[in-house]
């Protein structure tokens, strides 16, 4: 469902699967970014002015749960995760690519252009996560990690229902040989993630669908897939990919929060 109440500073989309948990995932409207980074650039790896990015962040963050912290860490194409409590200056983030937490008032972000974002819900218990899952971290397992630190938490697997945000579509991701490789090593059943390409020795891969798959391996029974591409749609969504193509000397970051009324 896309949310575009006018009462709301800045449109994003959510999901049926967690409820009336606050959360959303941004595009790139509502805020107030100019230029190239138009408008809710919520990226600090930009060259645009800090001042504008932590107001976009701001926006974001009073459209889902007014008054909420945002606790975000540096992200790494890793698979680390950070239990945490409150937000910490952004210059003093956790190195990592997802967040968990059980403290209500506290919004989880990760930013994205292309990679996949995941939010986790466990309402019965009282804890959620967000996660970035480039085709690294989401190889290497940060659903997996994200999914224990829930439980060591409080949370079941079994309770836990997560949204795979917008992020490169199938269609828009071309690959080749060497990261084929990567996951057919890593198990020879995830060619099914993979179609051939237009060009000899290239495919086209299903991150989107990948990630979905290691959520239901671990025990992850309610999944949304919101099928959104952030390459193809370029008036909804940053992309890096897509910015590279153009020869574009930067390109800005989309949010996504989760967090737990207080």
């Amino acid at each position: 469902m896309f949310a575009a109440d006018p009462l709301v500073p800045a449109p994003h989309w959510t999901s049926a699967m967690l409820g009336n948990v606050p959360h959303g995932f941004f595009g790139r409207r509502g805020g107030v970014s100019t230029g190239a980074m138009a408008s809710l650039n919520c990226g600090t790896g930009t060259d645009e002015a800090r001042d504008l990015v932590l107001r976009n962040r701001r926006i974001a963050a009073d459209s889902i749960l007014p008054g909420g912290d945002i606790a975000s860490v540096y992200q790494v194409h890793g698979r680390s995760v950070a239990t945490v409590d409150h937000a910490v200056a952004m210059d003093d983030r956790p190195h990592a690519d997802a967040l968990v937490t059980a403290t209500p008032g506290l919004l989880l972000g990760i930013v994205t252009a292309d990679c996949v974002p995941v939010l986790f819900a466990d309402t019965a218990h009282g804890v959620v996560g967000a996660a970035h899952a480039g085709w690294k971290g989401a190889l290497a397992g940060v659903t997996d990690a994200t999914i224990d630190a829930m439980v060591a938490l409080g949370a079941t697997a079994d309770m836990i229902s997560a949204a795979v945000g917008p992020c490169i579509g199938l269609s828009s991701y071309e690959v080749d040989a060497t990261l084929l490789d990567h996951f057919i090593t890593d198990d020879p059943d995830n060619d099914r993630f993979f179609r051939d390409g237009q060009r000899a020795d290239r495919w086209q891969f299903d991150l989107e669908a990948y990630v979905a798959a290691r959520l239901a391996a671990q025990g992850v029974r309610r999944i949304e897939t919101l099928g959104l591409d952030t390459y193809a749609r370029s008036d909804d969504f940053y992309s890096f990919r897509r910015a590279t193509h153009r020869q574009e000397p930067d390109y800005g970051r989309q949010i996504s929060l989760i967090g737990l009324v207080r």
